[in-house]
Parts: structure tokens; sequence; C-alpha cells
């Protein structure tokens, strides 16, 4: 009877459970004191957001940031006091300012925040427009502003490539330094053709990443260039490395036309230029063209095929060995 009596008591006489009860009860009054506590204390004058700080990232300076946009985005970002300050949103509104990469916000007690700004710094123009930074992103940003220091490289290629783009740019500076030379402008085709412009006004033709290997491509005229150039008259306005077995170079002197045309037994001369038939080896100074049905002549200077003869107005072909001539022979590799 006892034992049935104690199993059917009421809760409130249950110690235990009372005792959880009175600990829950106080923690929830306790937590309410603390946030009415905290609220007040939100609402007070002396909690006041009273200033903000602009710095620059450790070890740089602020150069393109406007200053008078900071200070409005200022004004408009910081709604609240010291608690109640929204800092995703402080910080979001100054990251949408022009040449700012990244904004961090943090409070100072009791009155003030501190907003550290990196700012973008150009590495080189994309496109139409965009600018790309030391970090490899795309912005947006005043082109002048970006050019205050001299002009910057010109990368283009299809949407999404500009990473690519960028990394075949350090390549070719990479490459083209026993030279002295280095890209002004890298584009990628939207067939994916690699060409450039150096320094010094020379149109690189690179082509396409098959066959051959870009990078053995351009280190092959690099090598063989010294070499062929005290053999022209001119530097070369184009540079094309789309063949397998050499490089053809047409120099800015070179002014092409039509100069002759007719079948291989008939042998034409026209305008300074030779049509030879093949075989006959026959080459004169200005321009040879040796083909084995139908030679066409155009006039201005010589191209001469890796080590034989097929020459075309205004360009010199050059072997693997660096040979640079004249003569009969065929026509060698496709260009990539």
């Amino acid at each position: 009877m006892k034992a049935k009596a104690a199993s059917g008591s009421p809760l409130w006489h249950n110690a235990r459970v009372l005792h959880i009860a009175a600990n829950a009860l106080l923690a929830l009054t306790l937590a309410a004191l603390l946030a009415a506590g905290a609220a007040w204390l939100a609402t007070r004058p002396a909690f006041t957001l009273r200033s903000v700080s602009i710095e620059s990232s450790p070890g740089t300076a602020l150069r393109f940031v406007s200053t008078t946009l900071l200070r409005n985005s200022s004004a408009r970002a910081v709604e609240g006091n010291f608690f109640a300050v929204d800092l995703d949103k402080v910080r979001a509104r100054y990251e949408a300012l022009p040449w700012v990469r990244r904004a961090a916000v943090r409070r100072v007690w009791p009155d003030r925040l501190v907003v550290t700004i990196e700012e973008h710094r150009p590495l080189a123009i994309w496109g139409a427009g965009q600018l790309i930074n030391t970090h490899g992103e795309l912005f947006a940003a005043n082109l002048a502003e970006a050019e205050e220091d001299g002009p910057l490289p010109e990368l283009a290629g299809p949407n999404g490539s500009h990473a690519s783009v960028l990394a075949r740019y350090h390549d070719l500076q990479r490459w083209l330094a026993p030279l002295q030379r280095r890209p002004l402008a890298v584009s990628l085709s939207q067939r994916w053709a690699w060409s450039a412009r150096l320094d010094d006004g020379t149109a690189l033709l690179i082509g396409r990443e098959q066959g051959i290997a870009i990078e053995a491509r351009v280190r092959r005229w690099v090598e063989l260039y010294p070499r062929v150039q005290s053999r022209i008259e001119h530097a070369p306005a184009v540079v094309d490395l789309r063949y397998p077995n050499g490089f053809a170079l047409r120099t800015a002197s070179a002014a092409p036309h039509a100069a002759a045309t007719g079948a291989a037994k008939a042998g034409a001369a026209k305008a300074g230029a030779a049509v030879a038939k093949a075989g006959s080896g026959a080459a004169k100074a200005g321009a040879a063209v040796v083909d084995a049905g139908s030679a066409v002549a155009k006039a201005g200077a010589a191209v001469v095929k890796a080590g034989s003869g097929v020459v075309k107005a205004g360009a010199v072909r050059v072997g693997a060995d660096g040979a640079a001539g004249t003569g009969a022979g065929t026509a060698g590799g496709q260009r990539k």
C-alpha cells in the first residue's frame, strides 16, 4: 500500500522534479534580464558610433580609391550604434566601390569602426574595357587611372579564358627574355589560336596547341632568330611560328602585290620577280616562287622553305637548322 501511494503522488511532491523546474525558471529569468539589459545598453547615447576610420591593408597605400566615395559610403553604410551596426552590410557597401578588392570591418571600443581597404592592383587590360589585377581576377575601373604609370599589356580571348591568357602572357615573358623582347599584347582566338604583339612591333603568330608544343615553337625561334637577323635587311613585321619544321618572317618593307602568273613551262617574269620552272633552281635577288604545276610570284622579298626553296613575296622561311635561302624544293609542312 505504501509503494502504491508513493507512485501515485503528484509531481509537486517530487523534490527532484521541483529542483529542475526551479533551475530552468531561474535560467530563463536571467536570460531575459540579460537581453533586456543588452537592449537598454544598445540604445544608450554613450554607444553611438562617432567615427569610422579608413586605412589601407598592411604594407600598402591607397592610391586609386576615391576618398570622397569612401566618406560618402561611411555616411550611408553605418546604421545603428556600436552593438547594433551590421558589419557585413558595411563591408559589402565598401566592396562595391571602384578599385576596392576587399574590405574588413571591425569595432573598436567604445564608439569607433575601423575599415581596412585592399585595392585592386592593375596588371593588364582584358578585352574591351575590363582589367585583370595581380591576383588574376577581373574587375571594372577607369582605364585611364589604371595606366597612369604607363600602358598596360592588352589581353584578349573567349569568355572565361582570362586566366589562361594571363598565364600565357607570363610564359612569353620568360621565353622571350633571351631576345630582350616582351609581349605587349596576347590574344587567344575563338578557334584557340595564339598570337602576340611584341614591344618592337613584331606580330607573333603562334597557332594552336597541337603538333609541336607552343613553348617549343617560341623557343626554337628565340634560338635561331639571332642567326637569321644578320641575313635580312629589315626587321620582321610578322613572325609565323605555325610550321612544324621552321618559321617564316615577313619584313615591314615588303609591299606584296601580284607579280606574275603562268604555267610552269612558260616561265614569265614581271615586276622584278622571277617565276622558275620546278627543278630549274633559278632564283633571283628579289623573290622567287617555285611550283610544280603553276607558279605565282609576289614582289617584295623571299620566303625560303626550311632546307629547300619555296619562296613567297615579303617573307623568309627558316628551317629548324637556321638555314635561310632560295632554291627548288617541295612545300613543307602545314601551318598549325
